[in-house]
């Protein structure tokens, strides 16, 4: 359904123009909606405009009124724009078009473990360093980012081909118990056939790979696109240029890696030193 909208709009934007369109299709006005969902008319006006954000328990409501097929549909709708509150659209895109139809995904990142693959309790710790993110915003992201690995569970899952800084070994997300926990993970999903797990030494010599992580992923009927991330801003884009550039980026960093065995066994000895300290 939201896939239809202009992918420049913002997640607020967008759940506005899917409660507008439910609302018609269904025969509410403003006001008579406002009376089920227990709000005010010029709420429901605001958040249809978008220059208001929704919150969980009126997106609960939303999906209970309209019964839409697609099960929590506003719920995820109002989830994402609390993981991105003041992100545009271009992440919205990755998340909803290209992330799941994609084939082949490489991911570099110096500083943490990857969304796809971080554990609950991991993903909490890393939401919590953000000092002033209230404690119900910072499950919902969790949550969020817990159904975005719904793709390697899949019947058909992307080819995972994932690269990650040693230093995130060591780094301490959350506490000896988190850490033990999310490299028992790391181990465990670096042994599915799908999945490759390589870690780049601390002192490899490719500098560009400091400058931001990125996800490159391949995709079975539009051009290779990456998303680049990095402090206060970020990019999904298909341009050749820019596309070339990453590649270059992980053909580089890549090059440094240890093998995926030696990356195994590299995360299982950080997960012993981790559990000694419990």
């Amino acid at each position: 359904m939201a896939n239809n909208l202009d992918p420049r709009l913002s997640p607020a934007e967008r759940f506005g123009r899917e409660l507008a369109r439910c609302r018609k299709e269904k025969g509410l006005s403003q006001r008579r909606l406002a009376e089920r969902l227990r709000c005010s008319p010029s709420l429901v006006g605001h958040i249809e405009t978008g220059s208001r954000n929704p919150q969980l328990d009126f997106a609960e409501v939303c999906d209970q009124i309209f019964e839409l097929p697609e099960k929590d549909y506003f719920v995820r709708l109002c989830r994402r724009i609390h993981q991105f509150p003041s992100g545009p659209g271009w992440y919205l895109r990755w998340l909803e078009e290209i992330e799941p139809s994609a084939v082949t995904l490489r991911t570099w990142d110096p500083l943490l473990v990857p969304g796809l693959l971080q554990t609950h309790d991991y993903a909490r710790a890393v939401f919590r360093g953000h000092m002033a993110m209230p404690e119900p915003e910072v499950e919902e992201q969790v949550a969020a980012r817990m159904e975005r690995q719904a793709i390697l569970a899949r019947e058909s899952p992307p080819t995972l081909w994932v690269l990650i800084d040693e230093g995130i070994l060591e780094r301490p997300i959350g506490g000896p118990d988190i850490m033990v926990g999310q490299l028992a993970h790391l181990a465990t999903v670096a042994l599915r056939h799908n999945v490759t797990v390589q870690i780049v030494p601390i002192d490899n010599p490719c500098t560009d790979g400091l400058m931001s992580s990125f996800v490159i992923a391949e995709l079975p009927t539009s051009p290779t696109t990456v998303s680049v991330d990095s402090a206060g801003k970020g990019e999904v884009s298909a341009e050749h240029d820019l596309v070339s550039l990453i590649w270059g980026r992980y053909d580089r960093l890549r090059a440094e890696a240890y093998r995926p065995g030696e990356s195994l066994a590299m995360m299982k000895k950080a997960a012993d030193r981790w559990s000694a300290k419990i």
